[in-house]
């Protein structure tokens, strides 16, 4: 993983806000992969929050995007909402969180 990526995972009323941080490489696409599964199935919503990412890494889009089975529980927001998302999510912008920009659920 990247000496510098982060995951914070905050729950909410209706699922969960994780939050990253630093750089996004392959092995922290695993890392996000594994903290997504390991979220009870009963969650409603998943929010991934972008904007703290630094540099994303094409091989991290890679491996997220190759392993990361489509999920339209899932939505993306911040400034690099658009990198991670893939085609069957909901894609949210930075402007769809109120409090400057961090997620509401």
């Amino acid at each position: 993983m990247a000496s510098n990526f982060g995951i914070a995972i905050d729950k909410k009323r209706y699922g969960f806000v994780l939050k990253l941080e630093g750089d996004f490489d392959a092995t922290s696409a695993y890392e996000l992969i594994y903290a997504i599964k390991k979220l009870p199935e009963e969650t409603v919503k998943i929010s991934i929050y972008t904007n703290g990412l630094k540099n994303i890494l094409p091989r991290g889009l890679d491996v997220f995007h190759t392993n990361m089975r489509p999920f339209t529980k899932i939505e993306f927001a911040g400034d690099n909402a658009s990198k991670l998302s893939q085609g069957n999510s909901s894609l949210l912008s930075k402007q769809s969180f109120p409090d400057g920009g961090h997620p509401v659920l």
